[in-house]
């Protein structure tokens, strides 16, 4: 393969997209660590400069996919949270949808990087919480299948892929790679559902359209700072894809849901962590796009079969946790 090709095609007068076969091609050096360091840092910012294409994204994403690890330590379908944002102007909740999801015996994965790159990342507020990263896929699959929950290191998963995002400190930037990691599903189970959160209505398009062309089963909604949580202020239309379909289960609302003095009152992951654990404690009500989209993933992961039903469970586990309250 010639990068030097590539990288006119990308940069000319008339810059095109590459197609996916070439895309395949060269996200797959790139992981396997074939691009030197110059070459691979000239070509990643080609690629966000000109706009990453889909087949662009669906190529990376396939070779992603031939290097990523399995887990199979869990019988039941479940939930992938990809947390590859951080917060850097609001709270990151992403913990918060996961332990709610928790509490219905659903598997849940969270997959990401250790390190925020100046924002507060998932694995900081886990931290505060108890909840540790663990090392490698033997151990991941002993916690999920004990505890219901794990959060995995995206290195443990596609060593090269950690390898990539790790140069965002260097670029400066997001490249091809972060949108990637969010196609990144572990599971053989088809019925695996991935909760996609993007930051652009575009990214949003591509995710979707790839997810119905392979027909993976997806969550797919306008995320918070690229987090896969729906904002608590203004509900996002939250889809379900699968066997190459597409569902609204809700359509966005504009009016704000909850006040400003019922989210956490700061960005560090020791407050947010402190706010998490008085909501599940039923000091402070769930955000309402919250509840919205707890009750999108008991439906699209098929723990129940009509999703009028998934919002009445998703609203009386919300009342048992204010009922807590006022018992206490």
């Amino acid at each position: 393969m010639s990068y030097t090709r590539l990288l006119k095609a990308m940069t000319s007068s008339d810059p095109r997209d590459l197609n996916q076969d070439e895309a395949r091609s060269l996200f797959a050096a790139m992981l396997d660590g074939g691009i030197p360091d110059f070459e691979l840092g000239a070509l990643l910012m080609a690629l966000r400069l000109k706009g990453e294409h889909i087949d662009e994204l669906d190529g990376a994403a396939e070779a992603l996919a031939a290097r990523t690890a399995k887990l199979t330590g869990v019988e039941k379908p479940a939930v992938v949270l990809p947390t590859y944002g951080g917060a850097r102007g609001f709270p990151n909740l992403t913990p918060l949808l996961a332990l709610l999801l928790r509490r219905f015996e659903i598997p849940v994965l969270l997959h990401g990087e250790l390190d925020g790159h100046g924002r507060v990342a998932t694995a900081y507020v886990l931290r505060e919480l108890g909840i540790m990263p663990v090392a490698n896929l033997a151990r991941a699959d002993e916690v999920l299948a004990r505890e219901g929950l794990v959060f995995l290191p995206v290195g443990a998963l596609a060593p090269g892929l950690a390898g990539l995002l790790a140069l965002r400190a260097r670029l400066g930037v997001r490249h091809l790679g972060h949108q990637a990691a969010k196609l990144l599903q572990p599971f053989d189970d088809a019925r695996a559902l991935t909760v996609i959160g993007a930051t652009h209505a575009d990214r949003l398009e591509r995710f979707r359209l790839i997810c119905l062309g392979r027909r993976r089963r997806a969550l797919v909604l306008m995320g918070t700072e690229g987090e896969p949580f729906a904002d608590p202020r203004h509900r996002p239309e939250i889809d379900l894809l699968r066997d190459g379909e597409q569902e609204v289960l809700f359509r966005a609302e504009n009016g704000s849901f909850s006040p400003t003095g019922m989210l956490p009152a700061s960005l560090d992951a020791a407050a947010t962590a402190r706010w998490i654990q008085a909501v599940l404690a039923g000091d402070v009500p769930v955000p309402t796009p919250i509840v919205n989209q707890l009750a999108c993933c008991l439906y699209g992961i098929g723990y129940v079969d009509d999703m009028n039903q998934a919002k009445a469970i998703a609203a009386v586990e919300v009342g048992v946790l204010a009922q807590r309250r006022r018992v206490a």
